[in-house]
């Protein structure tokens, strides 16, 4: 992957251009802009209130993961990583965050509040070397730090490995027979390259447009 140096933040603007450039090459995301329109930057906060969310939507749906975050925000007020810390596991749990999950943010927390990780200093280092300080820290997978790259710091070609809604946008889209493995869309996702924040967003926007009621 050629994510070695470090590029701007996406805007509205140059997700734009992004867009515009991918589909010149590419018929399926050409034929998605159509039918869905822009896809939205969906842009959140460098924080620990970011990263705590992302774990809370790993494996489940983003509404319940939603719910469950405004109740943690209600236990935290402000999301400052020493305050969470002192919140007890059973009222975490009790506001929906399973057993893992709470070890999960609170090896977070630590690393922030202990100083193993500053969030401020990623914004100065390229895509892979931040993969590599939030794969660090416990509870942090390629999966959960592709999506931090991809909407809290808006790199351009991160790629959120594992995303289960992006390959099956993309078995809907291309049209596919069976929904590719992860590993088969990492390698089939290198086209996009060095647009593939733009691209996620696309299949994204036509999954979700797509199971809207």
């Amino acid at each position: 992957m050629h994510s070695s140096t470090r590029q701007k933040p996406l805007t509205r603007q140059t997700l734009s251009s992004a867009t515009a450039l991918l589909c010149r090459n590419d018929v399926m995301l050409q034929a998605l802009l159509d039918e869905f329109g822009q896809p939205p930057l969906w842009q959140r906060t460098q924080s620990f209130d970011t990263l705590v969310h992302i774990v809370l939507e790993q494996k489940v749906s983003l509404a319940s993961a939603r719910a469950v975050m405004l109740r943690v925000r209600q236990l935290c007020p402000g999301m400052e990583p020493g305050r969470f810390l002192d919140v007890e596991d059973k009222a975490l749990r009790e506001a929906g965050i399973s057993e893992r999950k709470v070890s999960y943010c609170q090896s977070i927390a630590l690393a922030l509040h202990g100083g193993d990780l500053n969030l401020t200093q990623l914004r100065r280092i390229d895509d892979a070397s931040v993969l590599e300080q939030l794969c660090a820290i416990r509870g942090i997978g390629p999966w959960t730090a592709g999506v931090y790259l991809l909407m809290a710091m808006r790199r351009p070609d991160a790629w959120a490995s594992g995303d289960r809604a992006l390959v099956v946008s993309l078995a809907e889209s291309a049209p596919l027979e069976t929904v590719p493995s992860y590993a088969e869309f990492d390698e089939y996702a290198l086209r996009w390259q060095p647009y593939r924040a733009a691209a996620a967003r696309l299949l994204w926007h036509a999954y979700l447009c797509r199971r809207r009621p």
